[in-house]
């Protein structure tokens, strides 16, 4: 029986990681061991940052619709109430890029969360 080495899969497994590191610096995209050591903590840093990216966008899209919402005399929470006991259903996505965007159709929105606060508080 012949003697079979890894020499093709070899390669291809190094090419493999070599690829990944490319534009690392210094020997990190260089030397086989080093580069599979900063390609595995690269794609750590990916996975955990593709996480704190849904955090981040989030946490600005709010302080938007905050600055938005104290331009037409309610807080960010006062607004999202509002706009629940209206049945206004918009992401915050979406209120973020109305309220930069287009703020005459912002203010339309706030006056109603407004208004649906205020007949709350004739109800009660």
């Amino acid at each position: 029986m012949a003697r079979v080495t890894a020499g093709p899969a070899q390669r291809a497994r190094k090419k493999k990681v070599l690829k990944r590191t490319k534009g690392h610096y210094s020997l990190r995209h260089k030397a086989i061991r080093t580069a599979k050591e900063s390609s595995d903590k690269a794609g750590q840093y990916a996975y955990r940052d593709r996480k704190n990216n849904k955090r981040n966008f989030r946490a600005l899209w709010i302080q938007r619709i905050n600055a938005g919402a104290r331009l037409h005399g309610l807080t960010y929470s006062e607004l999202m109430h509002g706009l629940k006991l209206a049945s206004i259903d918009l992401d915050r996505k979406i209120l973020s890029d109305l309220a930069i965007t287009q703020p005459e159709d912002f203010k339309a929105i706030a006056e109603q969360a407004k208004s649906a606060l205020g007949s709350k508080e004739k109800a009660a």
